[in-house]
């Protein structure tokens, strides 16, 4: 009987399933944080004092919506005089310098063709504060991008979180236009799986976040430490949280503290934020990624879990999905060419192509769908179009295939996508607050 079994596996089947296994022993644990966000609360923290913060804003022709992000700032309820706000205007030749100037902020003007990126610009910024005012005695840096609101209350919520003792800290990403279209909606799908299923978890099992392109603050130490934000691959963000799981510090996350950002609604900008995303995934890769290994072992206990944590995180692990599509679709094209023999291995290869492909739309589709329902209150759209864009979700995230794919040839320059969508944060904070049941 076994002779028999084994006698129709192909060398196809085996490669299948090995991808398969791979795949499953790298990512299992993630259910498991679905485990505990439903099954346990975060922990809460209370700030016995207030702190000192300075903002850093890089900006690049956005105009239109800068001073609602700085007005978010100002109606905080967390005391002005703690709260400082400096804005990079980063190659601009729009009037975003003046906007920012006039709603209150103080504005470095940057220009410089050579070193292109947001984090060279927050390197500048952080230069010009260290330089000029050093006196003001910060002790931790927020960043945000131009497009974001503040829910009225982030600060506050966000200094309890950095009086409890954390070094850096991202917060819950909320999205301003999730019903623009099915593009605005995948992305706002997916920062809230982030926030929740990823962020959440890990701060309940205490291990280490990483800080996503907004909406986080680093201590003070750690910028003087560094000499200013000497991270400068494409996803800089991502970079940093590498860098700072391995030196073992810890990246918390604070998840009343919220913040609402603007998701592109074309593909086209949808396509080139992606792209930029992968190719950055693949830069950390490539420079963390065996360190990030060894940390694995070699790490201080209760530490070695976050570089694992973290290697799965970069790791191209959608290049299992498309090595293996590719590897059958090679299968397809020599069997069809007569250049090997058919039969079981044609079989084994569409069977596996199908395989792949749909087990990732319903593992998508079941993320989701558990996001959605889960954050149902928190998402600021009619029942119609939450319960539609659920399905376009794992549409959205296959388009990720080709783009990881691109990324592996071709090469990517940080280009910025330009905002417009103002909002009126005073109504999604009224929303929020009655979901939680309370007034903010």
């Amino acid at each position: 009987m076994f002779d028999q079994f084994f006698s129709q596996i192909s060398f196809v089947d085996v490669f299948n399933f090995c991808v398969f296994i791979t795949f499953s022993i790298c990512y299992t644990y993630q259910l498991y944080y679905v485990f505990v966000v439903l099954t346990r609360k975060p922990p809460k923290h209370v700030a016995e004092k207030n702190h000192r913060f300075a903002v850093m804003i890089s900006a690049r022709n956005e105009s239109a919506v800068i001073g609602d992000l700085i007005h978010s700032i100002k109606v905080q309820n967390y005391p002005q005089e703690l709260i400082d706000i400096f804005v990079i205007a980063d190659n601009c030749d729009d009037d975003t310098a003046e906007v920012a100037q006039e709603a209150g902020a103080t504005v470095f003007k940057r220009f410089n063709n050579k070193e292109v990126g947001k984090g060279y610009a927050l390197d500048y910024g952080f230069s010009c504060v260290r330089d000029r005012y050093a006196d003001r005695g910060y002790e931790a840096y927020f960043v945000f991008d131009a497009d974001n609101v503040l829910d009225v209350n982030y600060f506050r919520e966000m200094n309890a979180t950095f009086d409890s003792g954390a070094k850096a800290s991202t917060s819950y990403r909320n999205s301003k236009n999730y019903d623009s279209n099915w593009i605005s909606a995948g992305y706002a799908v997916w920062f809230l799986r982030e926030a929740k299923f990823l962020s959440q978890a890990r701060l309940t099992l205490n291990t280490s976040c990483a800080i996503s392109g907004t909406g986080f603050f680093i201590a003070a130490d750690i910028i003087e430490k560094h000499g200013g934000w000497k991270w400068h691959l494409l996803t800089e963000d991502i970079e940093f949280s590498a860098q700072s799981i391995l030196d073992g510090i810890r990246i918390s996350y604070c998840p009343t503290a919220i913040l609402y950002d603007e998701q592109p609604i074309t593909f086209r900008d949808s396509w080139n934020q992606r792209f930029r995303w992968a190719k950055g995934f693949y830069q950390v890769f490539a420079h963390y990624g065996a360190r990030l290994a060894k940390g694995t072992v070699t790490n201080p206990k209760g530490k070695r879990f976050a570089c694992y944590d973290m290697l799965m995180t970069i790791a191209p692990g959608m290049l299992l999905t498309i090595v293996a599509v590719t590897f059958n679709a090679i299968i397809l094209a020599l069997s069809a060419a007569g250049l090997m023999s058919t039969g079981i291995a044609i079989a084994s290869s569409v069977s596996s192509i199908f395989f792949c492909l749909f087990n990732y739309l319903v593992f998508m589709f079941m993320f989701g769908v558990l996001t959605t329902f889960v954050e149902w209150d928190s998402i600021h759209s009619t029942t119609a179009k939450k319960v539609r864009y659920m399905f376009t979700f794992p549409i959205f995230m296959l388009t990720y295939i080709p783009i990881a794919l691109v990324a592996l040839v071709k090469k990517c320059q940080w280009t910025p996508i330009r905002h417009s969508i103002s909002v009126d944060v005073a109504e999604l904070s009224d929303a929020h607050s009655q979901k939680k049941g309370e007034r903010i």
